[in-house]
């Protein structure tokens, strides 16, 4: 077992102290291969929340004064961290987020890349000079920190999701309120409260609370000491956040869900979009915004499309995310597995073929597994279940389209827009299919599981407001002061 995972964890992170919370309640923390509880967590109260926002809005001040130099120090000294505990990170992703050690390789690999370049964004944040109409005047346009943000990070990749938004919004100069997701409330917060507290950040500066959505949920949202809300999770939670935060016109980053396509065309290489095709469709189970939700092929191709991906995915290692061999693991909770398993049946019954999969797998010694086995469905339309919801789960639906025009009715069709992928004959026959689909981001002759810290990263619709990465994120958690300096003495009309 992780040395992080033994380490204590019962107390929350605010003002740069580690204490408990208000209601000396706990939460249980269960690895989801094993079904074993493994860490408790405080269960945080209003009254914690107000603690830690009241530390972020003295601390903020100060911080933002210090010199771009020192700003960068400390998240190089963050990285530093990341690297040293590397293992102890990946085999935590496992037994908290059931994460295979691909995806714990990745979540670290992303996070290290987020705070190697949140460490550069201090010496990054130049103003402007203006030319003024008024005689004797000269307009400097400062940027500045926004104050004080809160960073609400998801369960799927909590260590990375959680890093994307602290890492640059504390560079800036912010003080952050950071509230991880209750399943993985360590990954996600209070190990980033461990990191940043090792590279030497200032009291304050960055808080921690660990706790349930319906007991502090809001208060964090919609505390009115925040002035930067950046969310990462579901849509129907994010327009919840997105409207508290707006009571208090705070800012919103929102990074919400998807339902994004893979288009393969009839003249498309095979054997690379399949190849593509099963890594962004189960990668981590499927838990993550950005994976295939639909696999939209031409008709020309559709049968030997559907052969070569069930082939594929039948021979993917399917079970404990502690097992190296491990490609497919564990949904994070049941009521995740009952209601993407509801809309397999659900998708059968509407006249679809399961090709493979739709159970789950058993694992030696657990009882009630959390495995779901790689799945493909196939003769789906836009409307079923499994296609029409963001399924979050290890799910092929195989959709047939006639020509270019139906395959990009089909992508857009649907209210999200986040991410998505093209294969096609060749690059430039790609890039005109991507040019129509109505999306954030897409990738062609790839998958549409990418993230780079130095691009932008953002979606359009139901898929969220904002953008995260490099200069992208920084115009979320800073804003443009205008100072005028009248040099000459300045003529009034009375």
């Amino acid at each position: 077992m992780s040395l992080l995972i033994t380490d204590d964890w019962s107390e929350l992170y605010v003002d740069g102290e580690w204490t408990p919370s208000e209601s000396g309640e706990e939460l249980t923390v269960e690895d989801p291969s094993t079904r074993e509880s493994i860490a408790s967590v405080p269960a945080a109260v209003e009254d914690d929340v107000d603690a830690a926002y009241e530390a972020a809005a003295a601390a903020q001040s100060a911080w933002g004064d210090r010199p771009p130099a020192e700003r960068e120090e400390l998240l190089r000294g963050v990285v530093e961290e990341l690297e040293e505990r590397h293992d102890e990170i990946v085999e935590l992703l496992a037994s908290e987020a059931g994460g295979s050690r691909i995806m714990g390789e990745t979540s670290l690999e992303l996070a290290t890349d987020q705070a190697a370049e949140a460490a550069t964004l201090p010496r990054r944040m130049k103003g402007q000079h203006a030319a003024s109409n008024v005689p004797g005047k000269e307009n400097v346009v400062e940027r500045v920190p926004e104050g004080v943000v809160t960073v609400i990070s998801p369960w799927n990749f909590p260590l990375n999701l959680s890093m994307r938004a602290v890492a640059p919004a504390i560079a800036a100069g912010n003080a952050v309120v950071l509230k991880p997701a209750s399943n993985t409330p360590i990954a996600g917060g209070l190990l980033i409260a461990k990191l940043f507290e090792a590279a030497g950040v200032p009291d304050g500066v960055l808080n921690v609370v660990t706790g349930t959505g319906s007991e502090i949920g809001d208060r964090v949202a919609g505390h009115p000491e925040s002035d930067v809300v950046a969310f990462t999770g579901s849509t129907p939670i994010g327009r919840r956040v997105a409207a508290t935060a707006g009571e208090n016109l705070a800012e919103a980053a929102m990074e919400l869900g998807g339902n994004n396509a893979h288009i393969v065309t009839d003249d498309a290489d095979l054997e690379a979009a399949v190849d593509a095709g099963v890594f962004g469709t189960f990668v981590h189970q499927g838990q993550v915004c950005l994976s295939i939700n639909r696999h939209l092929v031409h008709e020309d191709v559709y049968d030997e499309y559907v052969e070569r991906l069930t082939e594929r995915i039948e021979s993917l290692p399917a079970g404990s995310a502690h097992d190296d061999d491990t490609v497919v693991g564990p949904i994070i909770d049941e009521s995740q597995r009952e209601e993407m398993l509801g809309y397999v049946e659900e998708t059968v019954e509407a006249g679809a073929t399961l090709e493979t999969g739709g159970e789950t797998v058993e694992i030696d010694g657990v009882d009630d597994s959390l495995v779901v086995a790689p799945t493909v469905l196939s003769g789906v339309t836009n409307d079923m279940a499994a296609a029409c919801n963001e399924h979050f789960g290890p799910i092929a639906p195989v959709i047939p389209f006639s020509d270019i025009d139906e395959a990009v009715e089909l992508h857009n069709a649907v209210e999200y827009g986040l991410s998505g992928s093209v294969h096609a004959g060749d690059v430039g026959a790609g890039r005109r299919i991507a040019d129509r689909l109505e999306t954030g981001m897409v990738h062609v002759n790839d998958q549409p599981i990418n993230d780079e810290a130095h691009v932008p990263f953002g979606g359009t619709g139901a898929s969220g407001i904002g953008s995260y990465n490099a200069e992208a994120f920084l115009e979320e958690v800073t804003e443009r002061k205008w100072l005028s300096l009248q040099h000459d003495p300045r003529e009034y009309p009375f």
